[in-house]
């Protein structure tokens, strides 16, 4: 059973379309990421499969459930955008008092600060916390009793390199267990390869649902070759590879995907003159800024 199911989902305030005929489907420990520009229609999506929102046509099974419906709420963990918390409770007031919602035990809340990188910070009051931290126990009331399915929205606002990287090592974990996970963010660079899939909405449509191989594949964007040779070779290899010269030992090139093994044999074939290659695939940044500005739809 597919831990998210959304087939063919419209939303409309009044004649406005901000959701138009939506299909995304994700798997128990599927990690997707969900981009799009403000006014995509990410968040309005997001709202719609937590039942906050009514959606006008199409059907959505949310672990096996409607939008809203008790078992869904009770299997679904959620980080908003916007974080709010009790400034006078502690962080751990704060998560035990989510804990006993969940009838889940006060160690296990415990456990999840530390897990979060509060441990020291865990008897202080939130209004003395940093966005960062607050951002933090956010995350571990999302990943309070182990949910099904967990939404984030930006969830790294705020966070430093180091709690980034923290971040994503629990969304790791997260989906080893078994876990759904769907993240919604402008933080490009570090969703490429932290997430199985990329869905890109535009303008409300989905526009792009795959492997960002496979999209780099749909674009058809080129992939840039940088060779490095000897300084006396460097306009020999210039001109037999076609390439430009970026500086006085490297040249560049480009290729379709398709082309890159004959490309590099190419390269490889000129012999020891070559004492360095390296290869830049279409960037998760570059595949968002082509599918963004097309109207392809993809359902």
């Amino acid at each position: 059973m597919n831990a998210l199911n959304i087939s063919n989902v419209t939303k409309r305030y009044g004649s406005d379309e901000v959701v138009k005929n939506v299909s995304l489907k994700i798997e128990a420990g599927e990690r997707i990421a969900l981009l799009g520009h403000n006014g995509a229609g990410k968040t309005t999506l997001i709202k719609i499969v937590l039942g906050l929102t009514p959606f006008n046509d199409g059907e959505i099974k949310v672990l096996g459930g409607a939008p809203g419906s008790k078992k869904a709420r009770s299997l679904i963990g959620f980080l908003p955008e916007s974080v709010a918390f009790q400034g006078a409770l502690s962080g751990r007031e704060q998560l035990r008092h989510f804990a006993r919602l969940k009838s889940v035990s006060l160690r296990k809340a415990d456990d999840l600060l530390e897990r979060v990188g509060l441990r020291d910070a865990a008897d202080k009051k939130i209004a003395t916390y940093s966005k960062g931290m607050r951002q933090r126990v956010g995350l571990a009331q999302a990943i309070l009793g182990k949910p099904e399915l967990v939404l984030l929205d930006e969830p790294t606002s705020g966070l430093d390199p180091i709690s980034r990287h923290e971040f994503y090592d629990i969304v790791q974990e997260l989906a080893e267990a078994g876990t759904a996970v769907l993240l919604s963010s402008h933080a490009l660079r570090e969703l490429e390869t932290r997430t199985d899939r990329i869905a890109i909405l535009r303008k409300g449509q989905l526009v792009a649902n795959d492997k960002i191989t496979t999209l780099r594949q749909q674009a058809a964007m080129p992939i840039v070759l940088r060779v490095t040779t000897l300084a006396e070779k460097v306009e020999q290899v210039a001109n037999e590879l076609g390439a430009k010269r970026v500086n006085g030992r490297v040249v560049e090139l480009t290729c379709l995907q398709n082309q890159k093994i004959t490309t590099l044999n190419q390269v490889t074939g000129l012999g020891d003159i070559i004492r360095d290659v390296e290869v830049t695939p279409a960037s998760l940044e570059d595949l968002y800024r082509h599918f963004s500005s097309t109207e392809r739809e993809v359902n």
